[in-house]
């Protein structure tokens, strides 16, 4: 479908009215409340119905993610994201994730469903168009330290999830975490994140955590028990 025909879509929920973002930096200036520690900030990705977007909003998801791939069995149609994303309160980021789309069309999806940002798997053609860096999450399927050491030449958030061949994330597979040792910038953690792991995944203090198989009881649908265990568990680290 065409998204510009419906460019002048605004989302009354927008994010960007809640907090402004002035650079790279600014991600991590998520306010805490005042007093108590900071809580480790959890994506649930692989949002596919208006249930499950409630569900992670009143559990105190910090973003939603909502997949465009029309090869992953998580997709959902933009006209589906944009009524989900209008219904979903200030207090939760929604990002998009895109994979074959050109910066343009990713950009007009972005304002025809009201997302916040958008996770792109090819960062370097961003950064050559320039465009902001508020905007993107530069997710890198790791395989070896090499994508990590990428991450490190663009201003973008970077995401870092298991690179399995012929997926673009969700596998449920976990990477080395031993390689994220010494990148000193802020970055999601992706890859084998469930209730079991998840102590593990705090210990490394990423700037958040990014979820999809690991609390679902098939793929594009949650599992309400395993989604309260997880904030549980978090909330009892905290």
């Amino acid at each position: 479908m065409s998204y510009t025909s419906q460019a002048s879509y605004t989302s009354q929920a927008s994010y960007t009215s809640y907090m402004s973002y002035r650079s790279y930096n600014s991600y991590t200036s998520y306010p805490p409340t005042p007093g108590c520690p900071m809580k480790t900030r959890v994506k649930i990705c692989g949002i596919t119905n208006r249930e499950d977007a409630f569900l992670v909003a009143d559990l105190g998801a910090f973003a939603a993610g909502f997949v465009f791939y029309r090869g992953s069995r998580r997709c959902v149609a933009p006209e589906e994201v944009r009524r989900i994303v209008a219904s979903l309160p200030s207090s939760i980021l929604k990002i998009g994730v895109f994979v074959e789309d050109t910066p343009d069309e990713v950009m007009a999806a972005k304002q025809y469903c009201g997302l916040d940002r958008v996770q792109v798997y090819d960062a370097g053609r961003w950064a050559a168009a320039g465009h902001d860096a508020v905007t993107i999450i530069a997710a890198y399927r790791v395989r070896s330290k090499v994508q990590i050491a990428r991450a490190r030449d663009l201003p973008y958030l970077p995401l870092f999830d298991t690179g399995v061949s012929g997926t673009w994330g969700g596998s449920g597979r976990r990477f080395d975490w031993a390689m994220l040792e010494g990148f000193d910038r802020p970055y999601i953690l992706a890859g084998g994140i469930t209730v079991d792991t998840i102590d593990e995944a705090m210990k490394l203090a990423p700037f958040a955590v990014d979820i999809a198989s690991g609390v679902e009881r098939s793929p594009g649908k949650k599992d309400p028990k395993k989604l309260r265990a997880l904030f549980e568990r978090i909330e009892a680290r905290t």
